[in-house]
């Protein structure tokens, strides 16, 4: 009779990647870390990084960052984390259909969003002007791992959060890190339209006919569907990719959603003031470095990048509080009557 448990163990793990695909990643051969570690017992390399991830500091703020709507009002709207999370379960459901490694994959979805600022990418539009190549959230991501929380993760998982975006050159190295550019659209697509839908910003007839006829009903259908249409498509190609049609109705998709939803109506309204916030933060820290938190400074970089880490790293309700703090007083210049609670407190 078998034992009714069984202890497998790190070597168990990496001999059981020998089952996957021909190009999948076996963490066993890793390009390893920046500094030598002493193997796990228990846990390979990867699922070491994904767990290193899922306790940081960097991932536990993106409860509280925005996605999409600027401070929506409502308990069902997408953060960063539930985002992240939907990313994982993407990813993982492509590498597992394609015999690729589940646990790399899950572990660059992970992280792949922790270095985005408070309001979405309003916040990179609002400290591009304060670096000269530019300001972008993936490359912060792997700042913070390497820099701000030093996990000391493997290559493998730190190039794909630094090319999870396709607008980053060269992209991942490895088919799991695709797999991870291919959820993140496949999951904000969805997730961001519900949420457009729930607001009222769209009605089901103002989608695209091209998604609603290829892609079906808004939820489980596109996803369903856009995972197919990679699955497949990969399989016979040989390498991780999108069948040719699906991936046309997805950047219709995409550019329908930035034009009606994600730089529009109210969206447009609060970008405004949401950068305004940022560079104010931003300016008062570069003014008072002294000010920013020694657990959260990297005294070796410049001050510039020292006051970016400190506000890209704060969360939306964080970088309000703190604005209303430092920066709002300022605004007021006859002092204050007895019992007149404007000044300080954050009321306009």
């Amino acid at each position: 009779m078998s034992a009714p448990l069984a202890r497998v163990t790190r070597a168990d793990r990496e001999a059981a990647e020998d089952a996957l695909a021909p190009l999948a990643t076996r963490s066993a051969r890793s390009q390893g870390r920046k500094r030598p570690e002493e193997p796990d017992a228990y846990r390979t390399a990867f699922e070491r990084d994904r767990d290193r991830i899922l306790h940081s500091k960097a991932f536990r703020r993106l409860k509280h960052k925005t996605q999409v709507f600027l401070n929506p009002e409502g308990d069902h709207y997408v953060t960063r984390l539930t985002h992240a999370l939907q990313v994982t379960q993407v990813a993982r459901a492509l590498a597992k259909a394609l015999g690729l490694n589940e646990v790399l994959a899950e572990a660059i979805a992970l992280g792949h969003d922790v270095g985005h600022t408070p309001f979405g990418h309003t916040g990179e539009d609002a400290l591009e002007p304060y670096f000269a190549q530019g300001w972008h959230h993936a490359a912060q991501g792997v700042r913070i791992y390497e820099v701000l929380e030093d996990c000391n993760l493997t290559w493998e998982v730190r190039d794909g959060i630094r090319a999870h975006t396709w607008k980053i050159e060269p992209p991942p190295a490895t088919p799991e890190g695709l797999c991870v550019r291919f959820a993140d659209r496949i999951a904000y697509l969805t997730h961001d339209a519900l949420d457009a839908l729930r607001a009222g910003v769209l009605a089901p007839g103002d989608l695209p006919a091209a998604a609603r006829k290829h892609l079906g009903a808004p939820g489980t259908q596109w996803i369903g569907r856009m995972i197919h249409a990679v699955v497949e498509h990969s399989a016979a190609r040989g390498a991780v990719a999108m069948a040719p049609e699906t991936l046309a109705v997805m950047r219709e998709l995409r550019a329908f959603m930035f034009e009606r939803v994600y730089q529009a109506g109210e969206n447009a309204q609060r970008k405004g003031a949401a950068i305004a916030v940022i560079r104010q933060l931003m300016d008062h820290h570069l003014a008072h470095p002294e000010q920013i938190p020694a657990t959260y400074r990297d005294t070796d970089a410049d001050i510039t990048t020292q006051a970016a880490d400190y506000v890209a790293g704060m969360t939306d309700r964080f970088a309000l509080a703190t604005h209303d703090a430092l920066v709002r007083p300022r605004l007021f210049d006859v002092p204050p009557l007895p019992g007149d609670p404007r000044p300080g407190t954050g009321i306009p």
